[in-house]
């Protein structure tokens, strides 16, 4: 326990036999529970955790899929569990020893204090990450970052592709589990769910570790499925937050906006191509696409900073 709550941890692992077992030798005493959710591993890793001997205080169970349903789906079964045993603050650790088990007490505290119900750790807080992160995956992280600012309604905090994470028994109660995104896209959906029910989310600071391991993401594949996600998110949210929920007049600055900045585009795409193609263009319908453009970039501006102000009070 730390400081009376019961702590547990989740660990998702796919074939991490050469792995799993320091990061569960590692665990710190405080931990009173580990749940290494085993996604269809073909090599030994199940058997290394079943032989597994940890403290008398320290609890770790196996769960199995009998299919890889992804990392998504593998944090989404423990905390399933982690609901079934009424653990008050589940952590997420990854089984490939990325994670540095030494800062797990300052993931947790925020929670464990009451002052948070969510908190993330933050690789970019370290002046040393753009070195230590292999280049495409510091990239395709800082763009997912943006949209997910965009899609969450969080616009303070970043580094949203960290999975060393901590959430309260309140807040799982409180999420709709069976909906959460099965893959890699899971940190990003989850906080556009939590910014919906309100979740108050905290970040700290933790080390990048890199040991020269391969990573089987493909950033290609997964930065269009990504974003097509967060595109899918933000209109859900803007619907659930802002309409049904209560309603917010930014849905209307968001829908104008991005209309007239469409129209203005398009049109201004148009004229061009005729400029090149055609000949000279008129001087108002030049006009015409510049203060639709102009209109819907305002517009979209008013919109995101309407978003912050209603959020502020959301992030720390």
């Amino acid at each position: 326990m730390l400081s009376g709550k019961k702590i547990c941890v989740v660990v998702p692992a796919r074939n991490e036999a050469e792995r799993i077992r320091r990061v569960l030798e590692t665990m710190p005493a405080f931990v009173d529970a580990v749940y290494v959710i085993d996604d269809a591993s073909t090599d030994s890793t199940c058997t290394i955790v079943r032989t597994f001997r940890g403290t008398p205080s320290t609890t770790v169970a196996l769960i199995q899929h009998d299919r890889n349903r992804g990392v998504g789906a593998a944090i989404t079964s423990g905390y399933r569990r982690a609901c079934k045993d009424k653990i008050d603050v589940c952590a997420v650790m990854a089984g490939d020893g990325q994670m540095d088990p030494g800062e797990l007490e300052q993931i947790v505290l925020p929670v464990v204090r009451g002052t948070a119900d969510y908190v993330k750790g933050n690789r970019f807080a370290y002046g040393n990450s753009w070195q230590v992160m292999p280049k495409y995956r510091f990239i395709g992280n800082a763009i997912l970052s943006l949209l997910t600012k965009i899609a969450s309604g969080y616009w303070k905090l970043s580094d949203f592709q960290t999975g060393y994470t901590a959430i309260s028994l309140a807040m799982l109660q409180r999420l709709p589990l069976d909906g959460l995104y099965p893959r890699y896209g899971f940190p990003n959906d989850i906080l556009v769910k939590l910014n919906v029910v309100r979740a108050r989310v905290c970040e700290v600071p933790i080390r990048p570790i890199y040991a020269g391991e391969r990573s089987g993401i493909r950033l290609g594949s997964v930065i269009p499925k990504i974003s097509w996600l967060l595109m899918k998110n933000f209109f859900w949210r803007l619907k659930e937050k802002y309409i049904i929920r209560d309603f917010h007049p930014l849905v209307f600055f968001y829908f104008f906006g991005g209309a007239s900045l469409l129209i203005g585009l398009t049109f201004g795409l148009y004229l061009l191509g005729y400029r090149i193609f055609s000949g000279p263009v008129s001087g108002t319908s030049a006009l015409f696409a510049a203060i639709f453009f102009l209109f819907g970039t305002q517009s979209l501006f008013f919109a995101m900073w309407f978003d912050m102000d209603t959020n502020k009070d959301l992030q720390q």
